[in-house]
This record gives C-alpha cells, structure tokens and sequence, in this order.
C-alpha cells in the first residue's frame, strides 16, 4: 500500500593544476542547498576547465547520494517482496558504485573532499525503509527513492548544460544515465504513486541546513570505497523506458 502524503510529506526537502587549497575548503553547507549565492563563481581554474561552486557542490552531491542509496539497494535486494524490487536494488547498487568510482577518481584531481557519511536525512531515509517489512517496505523504499530521484534530475540536467570543466561534464553523463536507469527500474515495481511523486517534488518541506549536509570526513580518514558488483550482471547505462500505457508498449 502507497504512504499516505503525510507521512511523504514528513521525510523528503530538497535539501590539477593551479588549484587553491584554501578556496577548496570542505564547504559549509553541501548536499541539496547552496553554499553561497551565485554558484556560477569560479573557486579554481583547472587543466580540465574552470570550477564553479555549482561543479564542486554537484560532485559532493553525488557522492552522497551513493552513501545511502547503495545500502538502501542491498536492503532491496534483501528484503524486496517482487522480482522487481530486487531489480530495482541491483541497479541502485550498479549504479551508484561505477558513480563512486568516478567521484573518488576526479575529486582529488580537482582537490574536492568527498564526504565518508550521508547527510542525517540521507541517513534517515534509510533507517525509515529498513523499519518497514513486506509490502510497506517495498511502497516506502519506492517512493523515497523515486522522489529523490526526480529531484536531482534537473541537477544533473542543469550541470550538464552549464559546466566548463571536462572532469564534471562526465561525471555528469553518468549520472544522468544513471539516474534514469534508477527511475525506471523504480517505476517498473508498479510501486510509484505519480500523484504524491508530483507533490513531492514541488512542494518539499523545510528541515535545517545541518540536516541536509553530509558531514565533512575526519582528516587522514581513508575514503570509503562502495564496493562494485559486477557479478550483479547490470548496466545501467542507456536505459530502456518503461512501455507507454498509451501506446501499449
């Protein structure tokens, strides 16, 4: 059974060469928001292309997606009640290992820190999925994930048209195949409910910035590495779209 819009409504915001360490610090504020106004500012001039705030924000924010959705697939394909659903796992973790390993590839060549942890909401999303059991738990896993995931589509969208540099321009090419494969696997569950989906999306409630920022790694802490499958036998990129209702497939 679909959450009800309450209980939705509870969980989900929205929230090298010649580079300057100082100007790189770990910033503020990461995750979904902003770290300063006009995240169009150049922070570091790169061999791959200028970096604006917006590019070191959109590598952090993938990063941490990967903190909390690669345990929430394993917990799919664990508990999942459908072949669907442990699909839908798979992919989740695929996916956001071959994201990881490119965000642990460029970053330090742009001199970003990566965080070790999701943000305290990431976190929450998961310990509120692994409360649930059976039906409810797939319904709740469905729904968080596909909200999340329409939420950072127009980023990567938007950080595919606008950045500069070449290192961010790729990541962001994986990461919209990547987020599209992981919407239609999710839509494939029959689990999606487009209305409260829609809801969400638009009209997300407000949490406090420390709840929407992963928390910076601990210095000298080794990077945490999501581990590849690829004995899962998935590809997430150039996904196939779910058949049309309209057209009948």
């Amino acid at each position: 059974m679909p959450i009800s819009r309450t209980k939705v409504g509870s969980l989900f915001v929205f929230g090298a060469m010649g580079l300057t360490l100082t100007a790189l610090a770990y910033p503020a504020m990461l995750g979904v928001e902003t770290t300063t106004e006009d995240q169009s500012r150049i922070i570091a001039n790169t061999q791959w292309g200028p970096l604006t705030e917006a590019d070191r924000d959109f590598v952090v924010k993938v990063r941490a997606a990967g903190l909390w959705e690669y345990p929430l697939g394993e917990l799919a394909m664990e508990r999942g009640t459908s072949a669907e659903m442990k699909e839908a796992g798979k992919h989740l973790i695929v996916g956001h290992a071959g994201l990881d390993e490119l965000c642990r590839k460029i970053a330090p060549q742009l001199n970003i820190s990566l965080p070790n942890q999701a943000s305290p909401q990431q976190q929450q999303f998961v310990a509120t999925v692994a409360a649930e059991q059976g039906n409810s738990f797939d319904s709740t896993a469905v729904q968080i994930m596909r909200v999340t995931h329409g939420q950072i589509f127009p980023v990567v969208a938007k950080t595919r048209a606008n950045t500069r540099n070449t290192l961010v321009r790729q990541l962001a090419d994986l990461a919209n195949d990547t987020v599209l494969d992981h919407i239609t696997v999710l839509e494939k569950t029959g689990l999606v409910n487009h209305d409260q989906v829609n809801f969400q999306q638009t009209t997300p409630p407000k949490l406090p910035k420390d709840q929407l920022t992963p928390p910076p790694p601990q210095p000298g802490a080794p990077v945490l590495v999501l581990t590849p499958r690829p004995d899962l036998g998935v590809n997430t990129a150039n996904p196939t779209p779910s058949p049309s209702a309209a057209t009948g497939g």
